[in-house]
């Protein structure tokens, strides 16, 4: 078992965005980390820079759109890599279109990434941090999760999903000593905004940052065993635009 001092995370989507954001908080913070995005190439540039900071960090590039193979994939970090204290589950695709719109494809893309491969990640994860009787989960949701909006039914529906599954796991994994966290960012500006399944324009420079949230994620990891932040909503504190829910 990881030292109470001497932690390891593992974080998904973690070649940009949020992901590469917490990823690079925790490396300051002294955690150690595996990290994981189809993103080969940038992945290993964020472990390059992690292990310059001085902890240790290694790139496992996997696609969890591929969801029947991710659950061998995440056990096998854990007991060949690294024991996971720390499991993040980031990794997510925005789509926006009518619901009546949707072709029955893309719906299941986006259940299976942002929903389906959570559940494969933290079934991966959970039979380490039993046997340990340590260990949190957290998982990133959105304020999509909490409210909807129109055009945004996959993702919603996606992020709604994510919030009853952080809610049960919390309710079974307490037994366990395992501590179950979701957060709920407003609109951040990350490169989901640039792919080709989001159409929108909004203002991007009153969006949060992916280091706003990483700040909190790392406050929520760290936070003492004896508690924990079941629900975290962010948002940008100077605006209020009922629009920017992502």
């Amino acid at each position: 078992m990881n030292s109470q001092t001497q932690r390891c995370a593992l974080i998904t989507g973690a070649s940009s965005g949020i992901g590469k954001a917490t990823a690079l908080a925790f490396a300051e913070a002294g955690i150690d980390l595996a990290l994981v995005s189809r993103s080969g190439e940038k992945l290993e540039q964020v472990a390059e820079a992690a292990r310059k900071i001085g902890v240790k960090a290694k790139a496992f590039p996997l696609d969890l759109a591929k969801i029947d193979e991710v659950r061998e994939q995440i056990r096998a970090i854990d007991t060949t890599y690294n024991p996971i204290d720390i499991l993040v589950n980031n990794a997510a695709m925005g789509y926006t279109g009518l619901l009546l719109e949707t072709p029955l494809a893309d719906w299941q893309r986006v259940i299976d990434l942002n929903l389906t491969s959570v559940f494969q990640c933290t079934q991966g994860i959970l039979p380490g941090m039993r046997d340990r009787r340590s260990g949190i989960i957290i998982n990133v949701s959105s304020d999509s999760g909490k409210q909807v909006t129109a055009e945004w039914g996959a993702y919603c529906v996606s992020k709604f999903g994510l919030m009853a599954l952080s809610q049960t796991l919390a309710v079974e994994e307490r037994a366990h000593n395992i501590r179950v966290s979701v957060i709920c960012p407003g609109a951040v500006n990350t490169p989901l905004w640039d792919t080709e399944t989001v159409q929108a324009n909004f203002d991007r420079s009153i969006m949060l940052t992916p280091e706003m949230v990483a700040q909190s994620i790392l406050h929520i990891a760290q936070l003492n065993n004896a508690a924990v932040i079941e629900e975290l909503t962010l948002v940008p504190s100077s605006i209020v635009i009922e629009e920017l829910t992502l």
